[in-house]
């Protein structure tokens, strides 16, 4: 299977990275990596614990700024526009690159403002009748409307597990990002609630460049459109999801998903 029959010939690139490498103090957790990332796909990145790729993610919306040993060199673009510039304004761009984190972390807030926060923070919605707009819409394709409307005003806080996930989901999109970076986002989830994450992520697709990080590489190759593997900081092996579980082209990448380490 050729890449183009995922990803069609007029597949867009939304987000480059060349020759990227992440230091913390002298050590260097990344080592040159090169990647396009396509519109509109899901792209997932495995390999053994410690390897490097929750830190290439945190690269993608500058969430290592926040890491004050944390150095991080060559060039990430987003739609040609360097995310590393010193004139981009950051917290624009972590509304244009929204993230999910690994362990649900909704506001001490309602459910409501939750989702309303990013909104009013970014001017997308002055009035009420907006802000109910996007909450709405924000909940329904987060597939949890019609399990909270009658409780807006109740603590995110107090939803189960897999709910507050799909909150945090619904937040993230609220402020309308072009890419949604999700950091193991069902690991501490049930096998019903993971499943249901899964879901949307397909759905999400449509509208959304999607990247996440998974250790669990079934998740990989149910929810993704390729794949990428990463071993010890090197990115060692990037294809059609298909291809590189049933045909990887390197030994290494081989041997993780057959068991042999990892």
């Amino acid at each position: 299977m050729s890449e183009s029959t995922v990803l069609n010939d007029a597949a867009k690139v939304k987000m480059t990275a060349r020759d990227v490498k992440v230091f913390y103090g002298t050590n260097q957790a990344i080592h040159g990596i090169d990647m396009d990332i396509m519109e509109n796909e899901v792209i997932a990145f495995i390999g053994p614990s410690g390897c490097g790729k929750s830190t290439f993610l945190r690269c993608l919306n500058r969430m290592n700024d926040t890491i004050d040993i944390c150095r991080v060199t060559g060039q990430i673009a987003l739609d040609g526009q360097d995310i590393y510039h010193p004139s981009l304004d950051v917290v624009q761009l972590r509304a244009q690159v929204g993230m999910v984190f690994q362990k649900p972390n909704p506001f001490p807030k309602s459910i409501y403002d939750n989702i309303a926060y990013g909104p009013k923070l970014h001017g997308l919605a002055s009035k009420k009748s907006d802000l109910d707009d996007v909450v709405e819409s924000s909940l329904r394709r987060a597939g949890l409307w019609e399990e909270v409307k009658d409780r807006l005003n109740q603590p995110g806080t107090g939803l189960s597990g897999g709910q507050q996930q799909r909150l945090c989901i619904a937040r993230t999109i609220a402020v309308s990002p072009e890419v949604i970076l999700m950091d193991e986002p069902c690991s501490a989830l049930d096998p019903i609630a993971t499943s249901i994450i899964e879901e949307l992520i397909a759905e999400l697709k449509q509208n959304f460049t999607i990247v996440i990080v998974t250790h669990n590489m079934q998740q990989a190759a149910r929810v993704s459109d390729r794949t990428a593997f990463f071993h010890l900081g090197n990115l060692i092996e990037l294809g059609v999801t298909n291809d590189v579980f049933t045909n990887p082209t390197q030994k290494r990448t081989e041997d993780y998903i057959t068991g042999r380490y990892g």
